[in-house]
């Protein structure tokens, strides 16, 4: 008995084949696609997510030298401050000629105002946790903001308050009485303690410090802190001649 077999006539045609081997690609294609937008897409996410957190970062971080600044500053000031009046306890005679020079640098930190505009940034925003997603620095930073409240409230507020021109510039009695070893003690400690936060920040974010004055840079205008700061001292220089005529004619009065 001879037994034949039969191809189906799709077989034969191929056509049922070449039906599968078009929906695959079909369907590879559409995996390919929705991969690539969707892959696509959260690239695009997480960029963007990187660089809104370097943003802030590099926002708090410029906050912080520019604190630092002022803080160098003032340091700079009340140790010359604390030199003068050491210069005048050990030769009282040199008070007249000195004591000037101990008016000239108690300008910073009369005038020194911290600008908060980063801090409360910071410190509202539930988003900037989300951003920055790192807990050790979002504390290190909260640190580094409570230690500047800090100093300005038992340094800066202080030394307004209790150190005026008067007490220096009425008397050597005046002067001798204004703690100066113990304002610039304080302020070289707070100073301490605040780089100490700034450079464990730029560790935590692999932030050098070259990348931090490229950031200054281009969002500071150092002409317009120059002019400002030239204003600033034209101001000072024009109060001191002034309240030195005045002290002049009140020790007249006073003779």
């Amino acid at each position: 008995m001879n037994i034949k077999l039969h191809t189906p006539k799709s077989l034969q045609t191929g056509s049922g084949m070449s039906s599968i081997k078009q929906f695959l690609l079909a369907l590879l294609a559409t995996t390919i696609s929705i991969v690539l937008t969707f892959g696509t897409a959260a690239i695009i996410e997480n960029h963007k997510k990187k660089t809104a957190k370097k943003e802030m970062v590099m926002m708090v971080l410029n906050d912080f030298d520019k604190t630092i600044e002022i803080v160098e500053s003032i340091d700079s000031g009340l140790c010359e401050c604390r030199r003068l009046q050491q210069e005048i306890a050990i030769h009282p005679e040199q008070y007249d000629s000195l004591s000037k020079y101990l008016i000239q640098e108690m300008k910073d930190w009369n005038i020194v105002e911290f600008i908060e505009t980063t801090e409360r940034i910071f410190s509202t925003s539930i988003e900037t946790f989300n951003t920055i997603g790192d807990v050790n620095f979002v504390n290190e930073v909260s640190d580094f903001y409570f230690c500047r409240r800090k100093y300005k409230e038992e340094v800066i507020d202080h030394l307004k308050e209790n150190v005026t021109y008067k007490d220096i510039s009425l008397s050597l009695k005046s002067l001798m009485s204004v703690e100066f070893p113990e304002y610039a003690y304080m302020n070289s400690v707070f100073l301490s303690d605040m780089k100490a936060y700034r450079d464990r920040c730029m560790l935590m974010m692999n932030i050098s410090q070259e990348d931090l004055a490229k950031f200054s840079e281009q969002h500071t205008s150092k002409k317009a802190d120059a002019d400002q700061t030239a204003i600033r001292e034209k101001l000072m220089k024009d109060y001191l001649e002034h309240q030195e005529v005045l002290n002049q004619a009140r020790e007249k009065l006073n003779d």
